[in-house]
């Protein structure tokens, strides 16, 4: 009898160590854990356990410093998968910015985008400022040096035809900012930030009554032509209702992006591509910053080519015309 516990206890071990060997464990980088970036991963990584046993991968999610790691993880095949930010995507892929030196990471690819980070320009009432092309003669914060929103703040300016002396232009952190807002000390302001934010909450929410200010129209369009890791957003006028604004807010910022590279196996990426898109109901509720998702914008503000296993699924799903062509580039991944 203690031979034959002995041996069914052997192979309820060696059913477990093969089952073990037919699950695919992978990671997904994220950001810190107070951001926008950790639920997103935990998310995605619970939608794919659900299925751990129609698709035999099982995900786990790691806090990381954000988009450049991640893009650098997964690169060195230290992570599957990791969210960045859309311009950072464009600039690993084409080797710009903090990839200038090793080149481009032509390995890069795309799965999908997730929730937008909008350019938000904020501004007083008493400014008078309705429209982005108002800002001139304004004394206006873009953001402090060396942040990404300072550059996000320059794009606009230049796209609808503002030169930075045309303004009084402050460069202060965006945690500062409200309280300027609020002192009188700054007509406006601003910020690149998913929604709904805290500090955009401060802004409207002080003795100085303040509107969210739209940032369209043909030279906004023009730009996201120009640099593909734009996209328009919008911004719901009911995360701010002590706002001036009456209805929701059409501006334009980057995207969190889904990346992985082409060395992840196209079953890995087609399961947690379908997974994201068959349960946007459900994953629109996770999180405020999800509310705007929609299957078309998810494919938007992408610059490396999409994964041929993210392809997979878009052909089945009727999305592919909603797809760049210049990143309908089938690869071996």
């Amino acid at each position: 009898m203690k031979r034959l516990g002995t041996l069914l206890l052997g192979l309820t071990l060696l059913g477990l160590a093969c089952g073990e060997r037919d699950t695919t464990f992978v990671t997904i980088g994220t950001g810190g854990v107070t951001g926008v970036y950790y639920p997103t991963g935990g998310a995605i990584s619970r939608m794919i356990n659900n299925k751990s046993e129609t698709y035999k991968i099982k995900a786990t999610v790691e806090s990381t410093s954000g988009s450049v790691f991640n893009i650098n993880a997964v690169m060195n095949g230290d992570l599957e998968f990791g969210v960045a930010q859309s311009d950072r995507q464009y600039q690993a892929y084409n080797g710009l910015a903090e990839w200038a030196e090793r080149g481009p990471q032509s390995d890069l690819r795309s799965a999908f985008s997730v929730h937008p980070e909008a350019i938000t320009l904020v501004a007083s009432e008493a400014s008078g400022i309705k429209a982005i092309t108002d800002l001139r003669g304004k004394r206006v914060n873009l953001g402090n040096p060396g942040s990404g929103q300072l550059q996000n703040s320059k794009d606009v300016l230049s796209a609808v035809g503002i030169d930075e002396e045309e303004i009084s232009a402050e460069y202060v952190k965006a945690v500062e900012a409200p309280g300027l807002l609020q002192d009188g000390r700054i007509d406006a302001f601003f910020y690149t930030v998913g929604h709904p934010a805290g500090n955009i909450k401060e802004a409207t929410s002080g003795r100085i009554k303040v509107r969210i200010i739209p940032i369209e129209g043909p030279a906004i369009e023009a730009m996201i032509e120009a640099r593909p890791y734009y996209a328009e957003a919008v911004i719901p006028r009911d995360f701010y209702p002590t706002a001036l604004n009456e209805e929701d807010i059409t501006t334009v910022g980057v995207k969190a992006t889904f990346v992985t590279s082409k060395y992840v196996t196209q079953d890995i990426v087609y399961a947690i591509t379908k997974e994201v898109f068959e349960n946007l109901d459900d994953f629109r509720e996770l999180h405020p910053a999800y509310k705007v998702l929609s299957e078309r914008n998810m494919l938007e503000g992408l610059s490396a080519p999409i994964h041929p296993g993210a392809l997979r699924y878009y052909r089945e799903a009727g999305l592919i015309e909603h797809i760049d062509p210049k990143l309908v580039v089938d690869q071996a991944g």
